[in-house]
């Protein structure tokens, strides 16, 4: 076969070529040019990063017929064999096809031996965490105190499978995923070489698609320029790797900017007539709001291909409202198999995150909100009493002030005030009126009116609010009672404990993290909210629960049922009869208490 592959064809030959690693280049050149050599090195890193091909540089520096050096010629007779895997003193094993201590010991067998024909004796072992516990043991003494003319190089993708004994006898150099940029930049000057023209919106794809790996870059880019007959484009590239359309992130965006749901449904359909990947979807939304968020606080690398669109976004979208975004993003990807398909999942995840602000406040929505839409056009009639004062208030300074006193937030949990709005005025104590002035009704009379009709309008749209008497177990019953399922929020109220409650709200206790996600907790406010019938202030905080939740509460009830249920069954003449007659024993555990109609026993 003719044709080399490109990742074979530019695996680099020299440290100079080596792309992405400098510091463990300057710290092996550093050593090769004062002879500060170690006998074991230790080489982590992920897939296509260079652990192998740096091993072979350093076999060539350390056995170059022009002496030991940083720059190998690349020429002679050492150096062209380890590059063609035809050294007798190189030697690369792999540690997950011989990972047995009787491979172990063949190889240690030959260690004692000198060179062929090189300087030194490179045993490189790949992938050495694959290796078993006795086989590692074999290997500690050798590799502790070699021979002076072997050198020891391993390499792994998982450093944390090692012995802490392996990696106390090594030097450890971790080389470093490549960014998206780096690897681009590389690949240009690839395509360079072999003259095939290409895109940079291209190459930026494919250098995000191998996620940190140069093996993986140029084996795609060989899948690119086949796929492209010779050519690489934008467009080729995304149909090939699947990309997503970076317009549908711009539409998604902009609609939920805009708080238009019909809008995103839109978007989804598109998306499913040219059948996008919704979950690459999803996760191709949490980076860009990931660059938004960077761009919001000015960390955002300028060699970002997409800065300009995240530097656009930065200051429209709120830094809460982006959080809450981006947490429905990544479990909406995570769950994305649930779904009933990944069409109906993906769109829910997005009416998701025009749902849900971070404050629990309303969303901006392309329809006004009941208080701010336009009055539909009705009969005309003189203005009333209320409609004339509810004008004279929107016309004083002080009306913003006076709307959000009458919004039902700052209304207590507790019974509604019996005392109506427009009495409030006349418990305070007033002063008699001075000569002169004349007795018209008084300006506190003029502002308390047209903010009783909308507090009572909204007392009247909503459920009566509910009395809570300081027993949040029974609460929490009653909620998971009316929510008919057993959910997140229901695991939310029955393991959570009361701290304190106030005219605003409560103060909550959770055992574990994963019950104070900011998305969880609005959804329990929501909830609380729909039982008390007004909105609900809700802090939670994570720590120890003392026993005072609903769970336990249950438990010690079971605990007190199935104990009567024993002492029943053993209290039982019949049940005494049998026993006595046959020699029988009850099993406590299969007592069962009788639960209430309906439920199972």
């Amino acid at each position: 076969m003719s044709h080399q592959v490109l990742a074979r064809k530019w695996r680099p030959r020299d440290f100079e070529s080596l792309v992405g690693q400098e510091h463990v280049v300057r710290a092996l050149s550093h050593a090769l040019d004062t002879g500060r050599l170690h006998h074991a090195y230790l080489f982590t890193g992920t897939r296509g990063v260079g652990k192998t091909t740096v091993s072979r540089i350093l076999a060539r520096a350390l056995n170059c017929e022009t002496g030991v050096t940083a720059h190998p010629c690349g020429q002679c007779g050492a150096c062209v064999a380890i590059e063609q895997g035809g050294f007798a003193d190189y030697v690369e094993m792999d540690a997950a096809s011989n990972r047995g201590v009787e491979e172990m010991s063949q190889l240690l067998e030959q260690v004692v031996y000198a060179p062929v024909s090189g300087r030194y004796k490179v045993y490189m072992i790949d992938e050495v965490h694959m290796l078993s516990g006795h086989a590692f043991n074999a290997m500690l003494k050798t590799l502790e105190e070699p021979p002076s003319h072997v050198v020891f190089i391993l390499a792994t993708t998982d450093p944390r499978k090692v012995p802490v004994t392996v990696l106390s006898r090594c030097l450890q150099f971790n080389l470093k995923n490549l960014p998206g940029p780096v690897i681009a930049r590389h690949l240009e000057a690839v395509l360079q070489a072999e003259s095939v023209p290409s895109q940079p919106a291209a190459l930026a794809l494919i250098g995000r698609a191998a996620a940190g790996s140069m093996r993986d870059a140029l084996s795609l880019l060989d899948q690119a320029i086949s796929h492209g007959a010779g050519q690489i484009e934008e467009s080729g590239v995304r149909e090939m790797l699947g990309v997503v359309d970076r317009r549908d992130i711009e539409r998604i965006l902009e609609s939920l900017l805009a708080g238009d749901g019909r809008a995103l449904v839109a978007v989804a359909d598109d998306m499913l007539i040219g059948n996008a990947p919704f979950d690459r979807t999803l996760l191709e939304l949490a980076a860009q709001l990931q660059r938004v968020a960077l761009a919001q606080v000015n960390a955002l690398p300028g060699e970002d291909d997409d800065a300009q669109s995240a530097l656009a976004l930065a200051p429209r979208i709120r830094p809460e409202d982006l959080q809450v975004w981006y947490q429905i993003l990544i479990h909406g990807a995570r769950d994305l198999p649930l779904a009933p398909d990944p069409h109906a999942g993906f769109t829910m995840v997005l009416l998701r995150m025009l749902a849900f602000q971070a404050d629990g406040t309303e969303p901006a929505r392309a329809v006004a909100s009941p208080t701010d839409r336009a009055p539909t056009s009705t009969p005309s009639a003189p203005p009333s009493g209320a409609a004339a004062a509810r004008a004279a208030l929107q016309a004083s300074p002080r009306s913003a002030s006076a709307s959000l006193a009458a919004r039902p937030q700052a209304r207590p949990l507790g019974p509604a005030n019996p005392v109506p709005v427009e009495q409030a005025p006349r418990a305070a104590p007033m002063s008699p009126p001075s000569a002169g002035v004349s007795a018209a009704p008084a300006a506190p009379v003029v502002h308390t009116a047209p903010v009783a009709e909308p507090a009572e309008a909204a007392q009247a749209a909503v459920p009566a609010p509910i009395a809570f008497d300081g027993d949040w177990p029974a609460l929490a019953a009653a909620v998971n009672a009316r929510l008919g399922r057993a959910g997140l929020v229901g695991q939310f109220m029955t393991q959570s404990e009361l701290l304190r409650a106030d005219a605003e709200g409560f103060t909550l206790r959770v055992p574990v993290k994963p019950l104070a996600e900011p998305a969880l907790v609005g959804k329990v406010r929501e909830v609380l909210a729909t039982h008390f019938g007004r909105p609900v202030a809700l802090r939670v905080e994570v720590g120890a629960v003392q026993g005072t939740t609903a769970a336990a509460v249950r438990t010690r009830e079971q605990a007190q049922a199935h104990a009567e249920a024993r002492a029943t069954i053993e209290g039982d003449d019949f049940v005494k009869t049998l026993l006595s007659g046959f020699d029988g024993t009850i099993l406590p555990d299969s007592i069962r208490p009788l639960g209430p109609p309906g439920e199972p026993s």
